[in-house]
């Protein structure tokens, strides 16, 4: 596996942006062009997307990422009024003046990109869920993803649930360095807030947006068959496996990932 150094990143505006009930630590590149939402996992911030920030500026689209409550620069999720993320993404959208938009979410920030689509698929051009559970609730699938994880499991260090040996063997330099953005990701309380949607196969079976589903063949969390099952369930959507990646695919092979990503949004831009 090629090492691949972390690129020198597009021009891009950093703030906070004050919304109703939190503060939301953000970044975006600008420019006229379609706009990509980057949704980060629950090992990341939104300063995660160091490989994907400059290839999709390069390729015209505006850039925007946001650490969600609890992470990276944001307000911790307050226990007696703790909102909801997908209703943080509307409200930051809102004050960002953006009216549409494509959502790559991955892991955690994938399950948050499909609660979103249920209620909000108005506002979407294209929807793009990386290795991720989704929150389906459908008992026969939620046993099968918990069969997968052992007691102890979350115990484990994130690197070892999260990357995939292929990677850590020979790339540790790049595995430490994901390490270090985990250690430094969680900033305050990050629990508490609850779906908008109950997740089920039946509503996922109503989605009509362009969907790609992407996931590594060494992902722990949600393994080929998976992967395979969960875009099934999705009218039209697309499926890419990604050989000897692990869980944290953005990160392991972005030249995949960004390749897969832009050749799936370039068939729908405008």
């Amino acid at each position: 596996m090629q090492l691949i150094p972390i690129p020198p990143q597009a021009p891009a505006n950093s703030g906070i942006a004050t919304l109703a009930g939190t503060r939301l630590a953000y970044w975006d590149t600008g420019g006229s062009g379609e706009t990509i939402v980057l949704l980060h996992p629950a090992t990341g911030s939104a300063d995660s997307w160091v490989h994907q920030q400059p290839v999709f500026a390069k390729a015209g689209y505006r850039l925007i990422a946001y650490s969600r409550r609890g992470y990276g620069g944001s307000d911790a999720v307050p226990k007696n009024y703790p909102g909801t993320a997908a209703g943080d993404l509307d409200a930051l959208l809102d004050f960002l003046a953006v009216k549409k938009f494509h959502l790559v979410g991955s892991a955690a920030g994938g399950g948050l990109a499909v609660d979103y689509a249920l209620s909000h698929s108005q506002r979407l051009l294209s929807l793009v869920v990386a290795c991720a559970i989704g929150g389906v609730e459908d008992e026969d699938y939620a046993a099968r993803i918990a069969s997968l994880r052992p007691k102890g499991f979350e115990d484990m260090p994130a690197s070892f649930r999260e990357l995939s040996p292929s990677y850590r063997v020979s790339n540790p330099e790049g595995a430490d360095a994901w390490a270090a953005l985990e250690r430094t990701a969680v900033t305050g309380n990050r629990h508490g807030q609850k779906p908008l949607n109950q997740v089920t196969w039946a509503r996922l079976a109503t989605l009509r947006l362009p969907t790609l589903i992407i996931g590594g063949d060494a992902d722990l969390y949600m393994p080929p068959p998976m992967l395979r099952t969960f875009a099934a369930h999705i009218p039209g959507a697309e499926l890419v496996i990604v050989p000897e990646a692990g869980h944290s695919l953005y990160w392991e092979q972005p030249d995949i990932f960004n390749r897969a990503v832009l050749d799936f949004l370039g068939k729908r831009r405008a």
